[in-house]
């Protein structure tokens, strides 16, 4: 197993009945912005992370589609816990800048994905590859989420 924080907690609840939903509800705690949308995270390795959430009133807009923003904080928690399970010990990070496009309309469950190379871990920008899809599999949303990482200052 490895010995980054976020996977072995993971791995751990994973073994629990509804270990995926508890993982999440933890995870989510992080930025509380996070839980309005209810999601789960599907699938967390290190430089990938899937997650999931509902189509519900609550994430909807004006026309009964899922919000600009309910998808954007899908993209942003997936991000996040792929940054928080891939980055070296040595190094941290904070988000820097977000583009995205929306491609087709949200009209279903979604499923957000986040990637990046394993290489990527460098001091300097990264851009991390974020993608929404609906229960169709037609991309909704794609976008980059640039984070700037830095070396952690030394504990003195």
């Amino acid at each position: 197993m490895t010995d980054n924080y976020l996977l072995k907690l993971y791995h751990k609840t994973l073994r629990y009945p509804f270990g995926r939903q508890l993982f999440s509800a933890m995870f989510a705690r992080k930025a509380p912005y996070f839980r309005s949308i209810k999601p789960l995270i599907t699938e967390l390795r290190p430089n990938f992370c899937e997650l999931r959430f509902n189509k519900r009133k609550a994430v909807e807009n004006h026309i009964g589609t899922v919000h600009a923003i309910a998808l954007c904080n899908g993209l942003e928690m997936a991000m996040g816990a792929l940054a928080e399970a891939s980055i070296p010990k040595h190094l941290r990070w904070i988000p820097k800048g977000m583009t995205v496009n929306y491609t087709a309309k949200a009209d279903s469950d979604i499923r957000i994905t986040a990637t990046t190379s394993e290489d990527a871990w460098q001091i300097g920008d990264l851009a991390v590859q974020v993608k929404g899809y609906r229960a169709d599999g037609t991309v909704v949303i794609d976008g980059t989420i640039t984070i700037y990482i830095s070396a952690k200052p030394n504990k003195d």
